[in-house]
């Protein structure tokens, strides 16, 4: 498994954690855990991973049980203009990854400049005694 996916996961556990009561419920919570996941911006690139993926924001239901002014105005749309201003959201989905990436760089940027803020930086000479890692074999 990779970072990425190890990191995605452990928020997602994390999340599920804090839902439930005991451990034994954890299946129930699932399916609103993923939703609350898939769609909280997050912060590295500065949009939901619902709207990089499907290029709009997700319908929550309670959206669906109390409509939304969203909701109310598509639903007035005639079929062919509903899809008509699906197809300009597809088109603009790679601006908004694009813009997610940008994002994300600067975002990159800034903790770095944070964590070297922080950091000392130490010179060590031939002869200075260092405590080195034990490698496991």
């Amino acid at each position: 498994m990779n970072g990425a996916m190890e990191a995605a996961n452990k928020n997602i556990k994390r999340i599920i954690e804090r839902m439930t009561v005991t451990y034994k419920d954890w299946h129930e919570m699932l399916p609103f855990v993923l939703l609350a996941y898939q769609t909280s911006i997050r912060t590295s690139t500065g949009a939901t991973p619902y709207s990089l993926v499907y290029g709009m924001e997700a319908i929550l239901p309670i959206e669906v049980e109390i409509p939304s002014i969203r909701v109310l105005a598509e639903s007035k749309l005639e079929e062919a203009e509903w899809a008509k201003q699906r197809y300009e959201q597809l088109n603009l989905i790679d601006e908004r990854r694009l813009t997610a990436l940008c994002h994300g760089q600067c975002y990159q940027q800034k903790m770095a400049r944070e964590f070297n803020a922080r950091v000392r930086y130490r010179e060590f000479c031939p002869g200075d005694l260092v405590l080195r890692k034990r490698e496991t074999e």
